[in-house]
């Protein structure tokens, strides 16, 4: 990136630090929520899911009821230790053009995901299966809870190798417009350090 160019940078070249940063430290999800494969990324529009505990009816039901571009971020409430999704469901989710998922739960087969591609983001992996109650209470597009973080539908979620952040779809741009300044501002320190000036003195740290 160029001095200048922050017009045209979007929130798909800005790092997930970079946006918690320029959002003023807000939105960071907690940090054992990852990616289940080197080299996942995701942005896009939050489509938030409640998904009761060991189970995954409602996750499939997601699939459906997101529009194509969406993010699932789905809470299982406190049930981590199930593989909540796998293979299936990664396909499902591409055929209906969906971006990728957040879960702050776990999920499996992947070496399968790395191979089709779509973002994952999980608490980790886990070969425990999952029910499919049809009396259990679970939700699709309101909010839910993620460590201290609201997500909203429409929120921005943007994953990467450090981990995921959501912002409120109100602040996005401005987000967006702050973290393409900050990119470029660090750009600009990094070549002053290359070139021999200390971080103590760029920053006044004295």
């Amino acid at each position: 990136m160029t001095m200048g160019s922050t017009g045209s940078i979007t929130a798909a070249t800005l790092s997930s630090a970079t946006l918690h940063e320029a959002a003023g430290r807000i939105g960071a999800l907690p940090s054992a929520i990852g990616p289940a494969f080197t080299g996942a990324r995701v942005v896009g529009p939050a489509f938030p899911v409640a998904s009761p505990p060991g189970d995954n009816l409602w996750i499939h039901r997601a699939v459906y009821a997101a529009e194509p571009g969406d993010v699932l971020v789905v809470d299982v409430g406190g049930g981590t230790e199930f593989g909540y999704w796998g293979e299936i469901l990664s396909t499902a989710a591409l055929a209906q053009d969906l971006a990728g998922l957040v879960i702050n739960g776990r999920v499996r087969d992947r070496d399968a995901l790395a191979d089709l591609g779509l973002p994952v983001f999980s608490a980790g992996l886990c070969i425990r299966g999952t029910g499919k109650d049809f009396d259990a209470t679970g939700s699709l597009g309101t909010p839910v809870r993620i460590g201290d973080v609201f997500v909203e539908r429409g929120d921005l979620v943007v994953g990467d190798a450090d981990g995921v952040v959501v912002i409120p779809k109100a602040d996005a741009e401005a987000v967006r417009k702050a973290g393409a300044e900050r990119d470029a501002k660090e750009t600009e320190l990094m070549r002053r350090i290359r070139a021999g000036e200390r971080t103590l003195d760029l920053y006044g740290w004295h």
